[in-house]
């Protein structure tokens, strides 16, 4: 009986397949992928183009940006931890639409918080410390904010359980993932990121120059 009681409420739970829901979360997955290509974009940037300026070259713009000491945490660029941060909010976002639990909707919820703060701060660096633009750096904080945005909608719309719920329902809840369908559109943008890392120590043959 008790087991029956359960599964009315998870059924009412799952009860989020309304359009307006779905469209915020295919907005939120559009914007989550355009803020992965910029993210990405940067990072090969970092890889590719920032070796080859010469050690004495008097750069501004959005080159003083990314190459600043505010550009890296512990070696690794920040477009490069955007990338990883956009991937996640990309995998909740398949998560969802696979089992239309709001249980990822919480989940979500510090995630894009923490990165409207983040980008808040780097936005700060940008006009009070660095003193000049990155565009798009620019793009890739106004995809956290408007993702957090995207996300304040979906909750005004979803009744959603509370964080304790995380220990009881995320077993059952991953039973019913199709998993393939989550991680390996995530293994794909992963591997994309760190393959530019890879690619500057392939043996590949020099240039050829044109006549």
């Amino acid at each position: 009986m008790a087991t029956e009681t359960h599964s009315s409420a998870t059924a009412n739970r799952f009860d989020t397949g309304s359009r307006g829901v779905v469209a915020l979360f295919g907005a939120f997955t559009l914007v989550a992928v355009l803020g992965w290509l910029v993210s990405t974009l940067l990072t090969a940037i970092h890889v590719f183009a920032i070796p080859a300026i010469p050690a004495d070259a008097e750069v501004a713009g959005s080159i003083e940006v990314i190459t600043s000491q505010w550009a890296y945490i512990l070696g690794i660029p920040l477009a490069t931890l955007g990338a990883f941060y956009y991937l996640t909010t990309i995998g909740l976002a398949l998560w969802w639409f696979d089992t239309r639990d709001p249980l990822i909707v919480k989940i979500l919820t510090p995630i894009t918080a923490t990165g409207v703060f983040a980008s808040a701060y780097f936005v700060w660096l940008q006009l009070f410390q660095i003193g000049e633009i990155c565009p798009f750096c620019m793009m890739s904080a106004g995809a956290t904010v408007v993702l957090f945005g995207i996300e304040l909608g979906i909750l005004r719309q979803l009744s959603t359980p509370k964080l304790s719920a995380l220990g009881t329902d995320l077993v059952p809840l991953l039973g019913r993932t199709n998993l393939a369908g989550v991680i390996v559109p995530l293994l794909i943008g992963l591997s994309s990121v760190l393959a530019l890392f890879v690619i500057p120590y392939l043996p590949l043959p020099d240039p050829v120059p044109f006549a």
